[in-house]
């Protein structure tokens, strides 16, 4: 593996997936702040025209680029056209998502694809489409936001933990196969964030849920995560959990055994995860 070489952060050009709100919207004004390159993604090109104008620094630094993660069939044309902005993506970070409040039986399979689509394949696809820059430049960084959930399961996010299953199987199997080519993968498992994530959780047969469970309410705020998942993205980490209280769940889910944890999920009277 060749030695690496950390490029200083108002060098960067990072590439934000889901910057239109939540995380990834938090990350775009610290990043901006610190005079990095920034390509804003999302499907809302004036949500994304908010949050360009809300960051700090030149707004020649910041180039808004509209995409849908369920249109597949455009990703690699979009892809193109990010790299093609700043010459190179030197930080490419996963922040879309949408979520689940419905049990498995009451989900329709279109719902079930329709999360899969944004939270698994669009990332898969976006990625696959980036690497061989990467790989040619022998340098890059891909951090995908996950969640406890990658790790647990439990009732009322089946599709929605599929798909961030789905997200470690692959980027983890990944990450060897890039590894000598200079290029880190950062797995984020977030727990309880103050977003709106849960708000636009799809119901069973696709409406919006339209609440947000006061778990979520009360839960760290996207500036509190950001702070504190900054420096381990800095440091390239592999894994990072980032959590309140419930990442007791991932502890009991190691060191409980397995029949105990899976009665103790059964038990659990879960809104959000």
């Amino acid at each position: 593996m060749k030695k690496k070489v950390n490029i200083p952060i108002n060098h960067q050009v990072i590439w934000i997936i889901g910057a239109s709100s939540g995380i990834g919207e938090g990350l775009a004004y610290h990043y901006a702040a610190l005079g990095a390159k920034l390509i804003l993604s999302a499907r809302s090109k004036d949500r994304l025209y908010r949050v360009k104008t809300a960051c700090k620094g030149s707004p020649m630094h910041v180039h808004v680029l509209p995409l849908d993660l369920e249109n597949l069939a455009d990703l690699e044309a979009r892809t193109h056209e990010a790299l093609r902005i700043f010459g190179r993506i030197d930080l490419l970070i996963h922040s879309a998502g949408i979520t689940q409040r419905a049990l498995a039986l009451d989900t329709q399979l279109n719902v079930a694809q329709k999360i899969m689509n944004i939270n698994y394949w669009g990332p898969v696809a976006a990625t696959q489409a980036v690497l061989p820059s990467m790989l040619q430049r022998g340098s890059g960084h891909i951090v995908v936001i996950s969640s406890l959930m990658g790790k647990i399961g439990t009732r009322f996010r089946s599709s929605y933990a599929a798909s961030k299953h789905a997200l470690h199987g692959y980027f983890e199997s990944l990450r060897p196969e890039i590894y000598d080519n200079n290029i880190a993968i950062s797995m984020v498992c977030p727990g309880f964030v103050n977003t709106s994530l849960g708000e636009k959780a799809l119901t069973g047969d696709g409406e919006i849920y339209q609440k947000k469970d006061a778990v979520h309410a009360q839960a760290m705020s996207v500036e509190q995560l950001v702070k504190r998942l900054v420096p381990y993205i800095q440091k390239q980490k592999e894994e990072i959990f980032i959590a309140g209280k419930e990442i007791k769940v991932i502890w009991a889910s190691k060191y409980l055994p397995g029949k105990l944890f899976r009665k103790k999920i059964r038990e659990a009277r879960v809104l959000t995860l």
